[in-house]
């Protein structure tokens, strides 16, 4: 999904009909993303982090205080690394968002799975709570705020221009369009929304790996569940919102009541049945060859974040190709396909001669406070 963000005006994520055309394949892949994607992949990385935070912290070799300050540094790192991805490159960041959370969680880690469940889900719904309220309340709202609000879902044509010209420009007049976004993200939309959803998934990811769900340790039948309750309740939960906010034409109100609900909770319905099947196929030997690969790109997974970055902002921002707006969505899916094979391709060579990806080094390295091995030994 991150795609649409790249090559399209911002509003454009939430409500398509404001830019591009929705016609023919350039609606059915809108439609299929919507569905298949948007918040079930940035659900299945939460809970993976989370359960990478019970991974890391109870090792032998790193346990009490050494666990809490080790965390701690990774956290404030990630930080780091997410302020300066988001302002300098791009400001749809996850890692800032993922380090704070990172924070929060990191008390509840040795909870047992069922109140790691319930805390998971209680946190969730904070949001989901949050957004209902708004639109209960959206119509009473002063009448500026009850405007900006509308314009952020529908802007007005001289909006859309503006950004459209400052991303189509040089990196200094991108500022223009990505800092104060990038702060709207740091600030509002982390309060109000991504704390507690994000949080939420990571104590899930950890309740999941304590139940063996994450580390294939469960049976066949337990994931063909997983993918059964993803195809019977959560796709066409998702698919019924589809359907009311195009009915509604996005109206705003409308969106924030119930427009975001469907997705919001079918999503975690959905990003289930993914895991299920990953599983499924990771446990099948006869299709090892297949999923190495997937595995390669799972362990350079920062440096393969900000390498998409990179691509895709050369490919869309003025000082590269400068194709902001100039893309359907149907070539929008074409270079998703041909980023993603490229990394297939290059990250098992890569893990072949070095240990990390270059970030995950970086990090590892200054999280330590010494640097850390990087290449491989060469075999004798």
């Amino acid at each position: 999904m991150n795609i649409g963000a790249f090559s399209m005006p911002a509003a454009a994520y939430f409500n398509p009909s404001v830019y591009g055309d929705l016609a023919g394949m350039n609606g059915w892949i809108w439609r299929l993303t919507h569905v298949l994607a948007d918040m079930k992949f940035m659900a299945i990385f939460s809970m993976l982090f989370g359960a990478g935070i019970v991974l890391m912290t109870d090792r032998p070799a790193v346990q009490g205080r050494a666990a809490a300050a080790l965390h701690r540094r990774r956290m404030m790192w990630l930080i780091v690394f997410g302020l300066l991805h988001a302002h300098l490159l791009w400001y749809d960041d996850i890692l800032f968002w993922y380090g704070l959370c990172g924070l929060v969680v990191f008390p509840f880690r040795r909870l047992p799975p069922k109140r790691l469940v319930l805390l998971g889900i209680a946190s969730i719904g904070i949001a989901s709570l949050i957004s209902l309220a708004g639109g209960w309340t959206l119509e009473s709202w002063p009448s500026e705020m009850l405007e900006s609000v509308s314009n952020d879902l529908a802007p007005p044509a001289d909006a859309l221009a503006a950004e459209i010209t400052a991303y189509r420009g040089g990196w200094v007049e991108q500022m223009s369009e990505r800092v104060p976004r990038a702060l709207e993200m740091e600030t509002i939309t982390f309060l109000s929304w991504a704390v507690w959803r994000v949080s939420g998934l990571m104590l899930l990811g950890m309740a999941l790996f304590k139940l063996g769900v994450l580390t294939g340790s469960r049976s066949p039948r337990f994931y063909r569940g997983l993918v059964a309750v993803a195809g019977l309740v959560g796709i066409p939960m998702v698919v019924f919102g589809l359907r009311r906010n195009v009915a509604s034409g996005w109206d705003t109100p409308e969106f924030f009541l119930l427009g975001l609900q469907y997705n919001y909770w079918g999503s975690l319905l959905v990003s289930l049945g993914w895991i299920g099947a990953v599983m499924l196929v990771c446990g099948n030997p006869n299709l090892a060859r297949w999923t190495r690969p997937l595995a390669a790109v799972g362990r350079t997974a920062f440096t393969n974040y900000i390498l998409q970055t990179v691509i895709c902002t050369t490919i869309f921002y003025g000082h590269g190709f400068g194709l902001f707006g100039r893309v359907e969505r149907t070539g929008q899916a074409l270079i998703v396909l041909s980023v993603w094979a490229f990394q297939l391709a290059v990250s098992p060579l890569w893990l072949r001669r070095f240990r990390y990806g270059p970030l995950e080094w970086l990090w590892r390295s200054l999280a330590y406070k010494r640097r850390q091995p990087f290449r491989r030994l060469a075999h004798r």
